[in-house]
């Protein structure tokens, strides 16, 4: 069994970390994938701000935690902790999790589109579990090729998030501060705060 195989419920991880009484986190979804499959960056403001990528992969959402946040500069290497499946629902989550629970904070679709597996000959889910992900992303934001590679052996968690070179690429900008807004809604993290208070 891979790595990132899980019992018979691939959120099972995800749904023990959370109580669903008191998050606005969607609890789980039919396992549906997309013609074209989707990914989502969601800009999230925790304990410490933070970026989690997800691509829509087996009636999932695999996920990786990017504490830099993504970048279209081929020279930045960004780590990608992996985290745990996410329901595809989530693909469309924003909101505040509130105090006291798992991962509490703001949350806001950085930016959401569609990907394409570079690797013709290998599966995406094969691509998951041997660590080494080749994509080309069709977003609101980020366009263009871009890798995931794991670092190291064994079980640990990190990877790293890596612009490719092409048409796309892009070293002299910071989309990050650029680019700070909601894919949905238009507003940034702070303006989502303010509308709560």
């Amino acid at each position: 069994m891979g790595e990132y195989m899980e019992d018979k419920d691939p959120l099972k991880k995800y749904k023990e970390k959370r109580d669903f009484k008191k998050t606005p986190e969607p609890i789980s979804s039919e396992k549906t994938t997309s013609k074209n499959p989707r990914f989502v960056i969601q800009k999230h403001a925790a304990r410490k701000l933070h970026y989690d990528f997800r691509l829509e992969v087996g009636g999932v959402l695999k996920s990786w935690a990017i504490p830099k946040g993504p970048s279209t500069d081929p020279g930045q290497k960004r780590l990608a902790v992996h985290t745990e499946d996410h329901p595809i629902d989530y693909i469309n989550f924003e909101g505040i999790i509130p105090e006291g629970n798992y991962g509490a904070g703001t949350v806001i679709v950085w930016d959401n589109g569609t990907y394409q597996n570079l690797k013709e000959k290998v599966p995406i889910e094969k691509a998951v579990e041997e660590g080494h992900i080749d994509i080309w992303l069709e977003g609101k934001k980020l366009k263009g090729g871009y890798a995931l590679i794991k670092t190291g052996r064994g079980k640990r968690k990190f990877w790293l998030l890596l612009k490719k070179k092409d048409e796309m690429a892009n070293s002299d900008e910071d989309i990050l501060v650029d680019r700070p807004e909601s894919a949905i809604c238009g507003c940034t993290i702070e303006e989502v705060d303010d509308t709560k208070k």
